[in-house]
């Protein structure tokens, strides 16, 4: 991955424009967000490598879709070639989301290419009140859904659900990989 094309290149600016915008002190943010205020920081002054928990705590803290605080400015016609793009690794799961497309304007959803490989689950805290994830399975077995309602999923089935409680990933087969769609209401 380029740098052009790092999540860690438009993080710092956006925190810092998304904090300034909701009117919140490092401190505050860092608090509602549940990390370290010395994280919080570095990673405004460009010299932390957040984890896509952080990222998502952050946002859910500013009430943001998780896209504004990772997508550079796009191009009017944007290509993102497989392997290429925004990823972002969890730290507890061999998990990575790349952001494919953000929301625009008055659009409250974002698109995600997600990879997941057999191990460790990914448990997602809750995102903001309303979210919904849909998401299609393009290769492998995945097992996803609320905690308390886990659902397998072959290629080509779907699914969806309120995000806006813990939810899992947990890749069945080695090489699963899934189109993730957040809808933001």
């Amino acid at each position: 991955m380029s740098s052009e094309t790092s999540p860690l290149t438009a993080i710092p600016h956006a925190v810092r424009r998304e904090r300034d915008r909701a009117g919140l002190s490092l401190t505050e943010l860092a608090r509602r967000a549940g990390i370290a205020k010395s994280t919080l920081s570095q990673l405004e002054s460009g010299s932390g490598n957040p984890s896509v928990e952080t990222v998502w705590s952050l946002a859910v803290a500013l009430g943001i879709p998780f896209s504004r605080l990772i997508e550079p400015p796009s191009p009017a016609v944007r290509v993102v070639r497989a392997g290429d793009g925004p990823g972002l690794r969890s730290e507890h799961s061999d998990f990575v989301s790349t952001l494919l497309s953000a929301a625009a304007g008055t659009v409250r959803r974002d698109l995600h290419l997600v990879r997941v490989e057999p191990g460790t689950a990914r448990v997602a805290t809750a995102h903001l009140p309303g979210s919904v994830e849909h998401l299609v399975v393009a290769t492998g077995r995945l097992r996803t859904g609320p905690v308390d309602q886990l659902v397998d999923l072959d290629v080509g089935d779907y699914v969806s659900f309120t995000a806006d409680q813990p939810h899992l990933y947990q890749a069945m087969t080695a090489g699963t990989s899934a189109v993730l769609i957040m809808e933001y209401r």
